[in-house]
């Protein structure tokens, strides 16, 4: 049945509550993103997403030196700098609606939609932008607008994507898409298919390295029972849904961040597997592996950040 109701928006001082049938959603002025997703009283978020650049090196990378070429993308995946947020409902511009302004909305503002923009710039030499827009309808969905701006003379990119931090392990995920890891130079023996994963541990290479992508999927559902809501009575399983907009979108769903995965050199120092990292990506590089001794990714499959980089996903 379409829901017929309107959102009920709370304009905070430094946070703005966005609110329906089954979902609560705040996004923060001082953080720089979407800071809360409840879903039937859930909470899905544990960081605010941020844009991501960087993939853990492989082997490969190593023996290309890719990381001397292109590591300033790693100071820009885990420093960025949220530098505009506008606020739109109903079409019409509120700006960035933070206090004292905040205070001439009354106690109940409804609209049928909502969009929140933020614009961020990079730490890289030159910088550049990416525009991350939130439009949320009155069913509680989000539309994910993620945008790069190409700039001359940037280093590749290793990926471009979104970074969501999950306040929990996840149980399992399942997803509509290719089978087993999948990269743009290795997809030739994915079939397309549904899969459920259950095990999100990071594959047993001897060092610790990139893994776990999944290329060319339409849908994913995450499904999480535990919480860091001590008062929360209800443990059943709950499932956040993400689904293409358009084209078909790439994904890695690990207990790991890029960083904490190119700290180690063992699996063993890795810290305890306590959140869900999963990246929901528009552009990722080739893995290459013609050998380990220098080889670089086919041109094919590198990803030129002097190019735009557009693409969407809803979250249901």
């Amino acid at each position: 049945m379409e829901c017929t109701s309107k959102l009920r928006i709370v304009y905070g001082d430094y946070t703005l509550g966005v609110h329906g049938e089954g979902f609560d959603y705040v996004f923060s002025y001082s953080q720089g993103g979407l800071e809360s997703v409840v879903k039937n009283g859930y909470e899905w978020l544990y960081r605010c997403p941020k844009p991501t650049f960087w993939r853990a090196l492989t082997d490969n990378d190593r023996g290309s030196k890719f990381h001397i070429k292109s590591g300033s993308w790693l100071a820009a995946d885990m420093f960025i700098d949220c530098k505009e947020i506008e606020v739109i409902t109903d079409g019409k511009s509120q700006g960035k609606p933070c206090a004292p302004d905040n205070n001439k909305y009354g106690g109940d503002v409804l609209a049928e939609n909502i969009v929140v923009k933020f614009v961020y710039e990079t730490v890289t030499n030159p910088r550049t932008t990416v525009d991350v827009i939130y439009s949320v309808e009155n069913t509680g969905k989000i539309t994910v607008s993620v945008s790069y701006k190409g700039v001359k003379g940037l280093p590749q990119l290793p990926v471009f994507g979104l970074r969501f931090i999950m306040p929990t392990l996840a149980d399992k995920y399942m997803y509509e898409g290719l089978s087993g890891e999948t990269y743009p130079d290795r997809m030739a023996g994915g079939v397309k298919g549904v899969y459920e994963i259950n095990d999100l541990s990071l594959t047993p290479y001897l060092v610790p390295q990139e893994c776990g992508m999944r290329m060319g999927t339409d849908w994913l559902e995450v499904t999480r029972h535990t919480s860091l809501n001590n008062s929360r009575k209800d443990n059943s399983a709950q499932i956040l849904r993400i689904e293409k907009k358009e084209d078909t979108f790439a994904f890695s769903c690990l207990p790991y961040t890029a960083s904490e995965i190119e700290n180690a050199t063992h699996h063993e120092e890795l810290p305890p597997a306590r959140r869900t990292v999963l990246c929901i990506y528009g552009a990722v590089r080739g893995v290459g592996g013609i050998d380990s001794w220098g080889s670089d990714v086919e041109d094919a499959y590198h990803i030129d950040a002097e190019k735009d980089i557009t693409y969407s996903f809803v979250i249901c």
